[in-house]
């Protein structure tokens, strides 16, 4: 397996990525920060990129990530240990992604657009007191990444018309009372040929076999090797140049959790008390990949479909919990 850069969704890990990589994926967009915050006031959030505009407001009685409240990332520089009392606070935020996940599953159907999923993701973040993650992350101008067939990640809402036999990942992340939650999950549009079914299932079993081998002192390339070992038995590819993130208060952080084999991982083991995302990415074709004039969508070159599936993870000492459920 060639030592290729590799991104998670919107995270990049500087000691893996070549510089040309970095600088397409880190490739710059403008947008309007937030107005200042008024007491008892909506705030009105701004962004675009090269062809996309949003305009959203948020109650200021909902607690946004630092990237909105002062443009500042902030990402741990080490692989994070969470106490018990941090754990059973970033809780509620996973099982609110998840739950929204399963409101957007109960929805999905032909004739709708994108971006009234990304209507119905930010409606219900906002009754649920949270706020959508992706929102002006690094410029990202929606609150959830809807990706359609060819499209492998990082698909932008917008008047995209869903059609029978279309398959479509939605990725929502939501920050509740201080944590982000993250999960993602391809869903088929109608009747979905038997192709493309395989494709989902192989992607499921994936991720949960990465699941799997997680626990207190096991190697994080144990997830890589296992994942690339399923697809491969399914007859799909895992799209190498994406990862998985720590998370917790912060939306992307170390470590890097790897979904094909890499010597970059060494002997880096997992310690109870780590919270990360696992998200492989299979097609159904060839692996390489490019990114649109937006900044943002990932498409495969040859136009094969592709499915992802992810879950927030917690390191325990016998094995792992999935929070995002």
């Amino acid at each position: 397996m060639p030592n290729e850069a590799m991104v998670s969704s919107f995270y990049l890990s500087s000691r893996l990525f070549s510089n040309s990589l970095l600088n397409c994926v880190h490739k710059r967009t403008e947008y309007c920060r937030s107005l200042a915050f008024r007491s008892l006031q909506a705030t009105q959030l701004f962004s675009t990129t090269s062809k996309v505009k949003t305009k959203r407001c948020i109650p200021s009685s909902i607690h946004v990530p630092s990237y909105v409240s002062s443009s500042q990332l902030k990402t741990p520089s080490i692989i994070e240990i969470k106490t018990d009392e941090q754990i059973s606070q970033m809780l509620p935020a996973c099982r609110l992604a998840a739950s929204i996940l399963q409101q957007v599953d109960k929805n999905i159907k032909a004739g709708i657009t994108t971006d009234d999923i990304d209507d119905m993701v930010f409606t219900k973040c906002i009754e649920s007191g949270a706020y959508p993650s992706p929102l002006l992350y690094k410029g990202f101008p929606k609150s959830v990444c809807t990706s359609v067939n060819e499209v492998a990640c990082h698909g932008i809402p917008g008047t995209q018309i869903l059609n029978e036999g279309d398959i479509i990942n939605v990725d929502i992340t939501v920050f509740f009372n201080g944590y982000h939650g993250d999960t993602s999950a391809t869903f088929c549009v109608g009747k979905v040929d038997d192709r493309s079914k395989a494709l989902m299932l192989a992607t499921q079993d994936c991720l949960n076999a990465g699941i799997s081998v997680c626990r207190d002192g096991a190697l994080f390339s144990d997830i890589g090797d296992i994942i690339f070992k399923k697809a491969c038995e399914a007859g799909f590819e895992v799209i190498p140049f994406f990862c998985g993130h720590g998370i917790g208060t912060y939306f992307h952080g170390p470590p890097d959790i790897v979904h094909v084999p890499s010597n970059h991982l060494g002997t880096e083991r997992m310690k109870a008390g780590m919270t990360f995302t696992i998200e492989p990415i299979l097609c159904d074709g060839n692996a390489e990949i490019k990114i649109l004039d937006d900044g943002w969508t990932v498409v495969t070159t040859d136009g094969s479909r592709s499915a992802q599936y992810e879950h927030t993870i917690l390191v325990t000492e016998n094995g792992s919990q999935i929070l995002t459920l």
